[in-house]
This record gives structure tokens, sequence and C-alpha cells, in this order.
């Protein structure tokens, strides 16, 4: 049976893949959030202790041209948290700056991909629930 085993192994390293990849390609990033960011981040609105993930996924979409440069960003901020380079401002003077996550490069690759995807355009850009709606009510 071991030899079996090691064969397998052998045979998948010699053809490229190694357990570390194959893992790494199954890593899922609405798991990570779960374990490690939904304790301060909500997905909507009302915010716990950090700004809720739609607010910040429209905030990325609308610094960041390309996914690529989005995540790019996002994952090296997760790793050191600087006021400098957040991209919202108003969140870091409200809710403080995060401190750094410790997570894999393929955790942090799964799960700022899966943050750029939550973008919805149709939330808006900060002005709460009601979309600037109250203001037009009280004309």
């Amino acid at each position: 049976m071991k030899k079996v085993m090691y064969l397998c192994i052998l045979s998948g390293i010699a053809s490229g893949f190694s357990p570390a990849a194959m893992s790494a390609a199954t890593v899922d990033g609405a798991a990570v959030f779960a374990r490690n960011c939904s304790v301060c981040h909500p997905l909507n609105p009302p915010p716990k202790s950090a700004p809720p993930v739609m607010a910040l996924a429209n905030r990325y979409h609308e610094k960041f041209a390309t996914k690529q440069q989005g995540v790019a960003h996002m994952a090296a901020f997760l790793k050191k948290p600087d006021k400098n380079r957040a991209v919202d401002t108003q969140a870091v003077s409200r809710f403080g700056l995060m401190p750094a996550i410790s997570l894999t490069d393929a955790e942090l690759k799964a799960v700022t991909g899966w943050f750029w995807d939550q973008y919805n355009p149709a939330v808006g850009r900060g002005r709460g629930m009601g979309g600037g709606q109250r203001r037009l009510m009280n004309q």
C-alpha cells in the first residue's frame, strides 16, 4: 500500500502537480472569508466593527481598473495594513486600521479574488441603504 502511495505522489510531482499546488487550487475564498474576516466584516450593512464587504468591494472597483490590480493591492494591504494605502480613508477613521492577517499566499489569492467579485453596482457609493432616496422625499 505504501508503494502505491509513493508511486502516486512521485508521478504527481513528475507531472508538475505537487500536493501544495493541488491544495492551493482548491482554496475557497468564501470559506477563508468566513473563517478569518467575517468576525469583523459583514457582507452587507450595517457594519459590525469594520466596513461591510459590499461597500469595500465597490471602493476597490472605483479605484482599480482591473481585477488583477485590485486583488494585488488588497493582498498587499492584508499582509501589511497601512492607513496611507487604504482605499477608504473614512473607514479607517471610523473603525481604525485593521490588523495584519496571517494567510498563506493561496488563501490571500482566494479571498481577495472572492472579495473583488462581491462588487454590486446596484448597492450605491456609500450613501447608505436608502441610496439617497431620503433627500428626494424631503424636497
